[in-house]
C-alpha cells in the first residue's frame, strides 16, 4: 500500500498545536489523519515533537493506531515524546500503551538499538525511567548496537536510583560499551557505594576485562580510586591477587606505573603477598624507576617488607638500578643508591653492571644528569668505574661535535659578524660626530670643543678601542670559515674575548660620553648605565653556571669537572 503524504493544514495544526483545525479536518476525512511527512512521521509525531499535549490526546482520542506508527528512525510516539523532554505526556501515553496492550511497542528498539528506557535515563528522566521499569521489566534487557544496557547508563549518568532498581531485576542486563560493565562504570564515576551494591549482587562482574584488558579493580587503581578499592577488597580479598591477561601487569605494578603510592599500601593491607612482578620479572620497582615515579620508589625504599624488590631482575637480568643509571636519572640512582641493600655487583644477563651503562652511553657525556650519575656510581664503588674513561668520552662527545660544527658555526658567525658590524657602524660615526662639534675661535680652529675635559678623553679612548675590536671581529668572522675543527674552536675563542671587550668599549663610551654632555646633572645616570651593562653579563652567566653550581652543592668533595667543561 502506497504511503499517504501528509496534508500540508494538517502539518500545520500539528505543529501549532490548533485542535480545533484538526478536528474539522478529521470530521470531512477521517483518513487524513494518517498522512506521513517523507521521514515517515506522523501528525502525533510532530505534535509530541513540539509539546503539544492537548493537541495529542485529540489525535489519540481520534485513532489510536498512531500508536504504534514507527518513523525512519524506528521511533515510537514514546520514544519521540521522551527524547524531547516531554515527561508528562510520556506517561500518559505509556499508560494508554498499558492499557492497549502494547506491550510489543513499549519495548520497541529504534534503529540504534536504544529502547525508550535507554532514551529516558539518557536525557536525564530518573522518574520516568522508574515509571517504565515498573510498567515494562523487559526494558532492563535492551541493548543497544554499541553494546550499552540501560544499567550501563544510568551507572555512568550518576543516577543511583535508577542503578539499583535495575539492580533487583535479575535478568536485566548489565553491558556496556567497550566489553565493560556497570561495575567499570561505577568504578569511572567513584561511586563506592553503588560499587558495593553491584559487587554484592553481581560479584563476577568484578572479574570481567573490558576491551583492554582491564578488570574494574585494575581501572580502580589506574584512577586511583581509593575508596572503590577497598569496597572490593573486603567483599572479595583474592581480587587483590588479579593480572591482566594481556599486559601480564598484576594490580601494584599498575600502581607503581602511576605513582598511587596509596593504593599500593591498601592493596597491601588486604593482599601482603600480592604479586609485584610480571611474568618476565618485571617489578613494581622497575616500573616506578622507569616511569621516574619517585614518591613511589621512596615508599618502596622505607617499606621494609619490599626491600628484596631492590635487587631483584626483571627481564634480561636488569636491576632497577640498570633502570636508573640507563635513564641517567640523578633522583633514582640517588634513592637506591641510599638503601644499604643495594648491590652494584649485580650484572644483567650479558654479565653488565648498571654503570656499564654509563659507558655505553657516552653520547650524553655532555649533560648534567649523565656526569651526575657518574660522580655518585664512583663514590658508592670506587673502583668499579675504572673503565669509563673521561677522556675517552670526551674525544666520544668531541668527534661527533665536529659532526656538526660547521652548521653551528655558522650561524654563530653570521650573528657575530652582524653585531660586530653594527657597532663597528656605531662607533665610526660617533668618532667623526664629536660632541659639542668642533671650536671656530683663533688658535683652536678645528679642534673639538671638549678636548680638554677628562671625560670626552675617555670617550674617544674607548670609542676608538671599541671601533678597533668590533673590526677585528668582523675580519675573524671571515678567517673562521675555514673548516679545520681546531682553527674554528681557536678562533671562535678568540672571537667570544674579542666581541666581550667591543662590549665593554662600546658601553664605556657611551657612558662617558653622556657625562661629558649632561655632567653634572645626570651623572647617576651615566655610572647607572655602566652598572646595569657591566653586571647583566656577569648575572647572565651567573645564571647559566647555576646548574653546576648546584651540582656542585650537593655533591661536595665528589664532584669532578673533568666533562663538565663541555657542558
Amino acid at each position: 500500500m502506497a504511503m499517504r503524504e501528509m496534508d500540508e493544514l494538517l502539518l500545520r495544526a500539528a505543529m501549532s498545536g490548533n485542535v480545533r483545525e484538526l478536528k474539522d479536518m478529521a470530521r470531512q476525512n477521517p483518513e487524513i489523519l494518517l498522512g506521513r511527512t517523507p521521514q515517515q512521521n506522523t501528525c502525533l509525531h510532530i505534535s509530541l515533537i513540539f509539546g503539544h499535549e492537548e493537541f495529542s490526546k485529540a489525535v489519540l482520542a481520534l485513532n489510536q493506531s498512531l500508536l504504534s506508527s514507527i518513523n525512519l528512525d524506528g521511533e515510537t510516539p514514546l520514544v519521540v515524546a521522551v527524547t524531547n523532554g516531554h515527561v508528562s505526556l510520556a506517561l500518559a501515553m505509556l499508560k494508554l500503551y498499558q492499557q492497549l496492550n502494547l506491550s510489543d511497542m513499549i519495548l520497541k528498539q529504534d534503529n540504534n538499538g536504544d529502547n525508550v528506557l535507554h532514551h529516558a535515563i539518557r536525557n536525564g528522566h530518573s522518574d520516568l525511567a522508574l515509571e517504565l521499569i515498573a510498567a515494562q521489566l523487559g526494558l532492563s534487557q535492551g541493548v543497544n548496537k554499541y553494546n550499552e544496557s540501560p544499567m550501563y547508563i544510568a551507572v555512568s549518568s550518576g543516577f543511583n536510583d535508577v542503578s539499583e532498581r535495575l539492580l533487583e531485576i535479575p535478568v536485566s542486563s548489565h553491558v556496556g560499551a567497550g566489553n565493560e560493565n556497570a561495575l567499570h562504570a561505577a568504578i569511572r564515576n567513584g561511586n563506592p557505594g553503588l560499587v558495593k551494591k553491584i559487587v554484592v549482587a553481581r560479584p563476577f562482574l568484578a572479574r570481567q576485562e573490558d576491551n583492554t584488558a582491564n578488570t574494574p579493580i585494575q581501572l580502580a587503581v589506574l584512577w586511583n580510586r581509593l575508596d572503590e578499592i577497598k569496597v572490593l577488597l573486603e567483599q572479595d580479598r583474592s581480587l587483590g591477587y588479579l593480572v591482566s591477561s594481556k599486559t601480564k601487569a598484576p594490580l601494584l605494578v599498575s600502581a607503581a606505573y602511576r605513582g598511587n603510592v596509596g593504593v599500593a599500601q591498601e592493596i597491601l593491607n588486604y593482599c601482603p603477598d600480592a604479586p609485584i612482578c610480571d611474568s618476565d620479572g618485571w617489578t613494581m620497582l622497575h616500573q616506578a624507576v622507569n616511569s621516574r615515579q619517585e614518591k613511589f620508589v621512596d615508599y618502596i625504599i622505607k617499606t621494609p617488607h619490599l626491600h628484596k624488590l631492590v635487587n631483584m631482575r626483571g627481564q634480561y637480568g636488569i636491576t632497577a638500578l640498570h633502570i636508573a643509571v640507563g635513564n641517567c636519572h640523578p633522583k633514582m640512582v640517588r634513592a637506591l643508591l641510599a638503601h644499604k641493600g643495594t648491590n652494584l655487583a649485580i650484572g644483567d644477563k650479558n654479565g653488565k653492571l648498571a654503570e656499564h651503562l654509563l659507558a655505553n652511553n657516552r653520547e650524553r657525556a655532555k649533560t648534567l644528569n649523565w656526569n651526575e650519575v657518574l660522580m655518585m656510581m664512583k663514590k658508592a664503588s670506587p673502583t668499579a668505574l675504572t673503565f669509563i674513561s673521561s677522556q675517552a668520552a670526551k674525544n666520544e662527545v668531541t668527534t661527533k661535535s665536529i659532526e656538526e660544527i660547521k652548521s653551528l658555526t655558522q650561524t654563530y658567525i653570521s650573528n657575530t659578524s652582524l653585531i660586530a658590524i653594527l657597532i663597528a657602524t656605531i662607533t665610526f660615526a660617533a668618532a667623526f660626530t664629536l660632541l659639542g662639534g668642533y671650536s671656530n675661535d683663533s688658535g683652536t680652529e678645528g679642534l673639538p670643543v671638549m678636548a680638554k675635559k677628562v671625560a670626552f678623553k675617555a670617550f674617544l679612548i674607548s670609542d676608538t678601542l671599541a671601533l678597533c675590536s668590533s673590526l677585528a671581529v668582523a675580519f675573524v668572522c671571515i678567517l673562521a670559515r675555514w673548516e679545520d675543527f681546531e682553527f674554528l674552536l681557536y678562533y671562535r675563542s678568540i672571537t667570544k674575548k674579542l666581541m666581550w671587550f667591543a662590549y665593554m668599549a662600546t658601553i664605556v663610551a657611551f657612558a662617558t660620553g653622556l657625562y661629558t654632555v649632561v655632567a653634572p646633572r645626570i651623572m647617576w645616570l651615566a655610572v647607572l648605565i655602566c652598572i646595569l651593562s657591566f653586571g647583566l653579563p656577569f648575572l647572565t652567566k651567573l645564571l647559566g653556571e647555576w646548574p653546576l653550581m648546584k651540582l656542585r652543592l650537593r655533591l661536595g668533595r665528589n664532584y669532578q669537572s673533568e666533562l663538565l667543561e663541555m657542558v
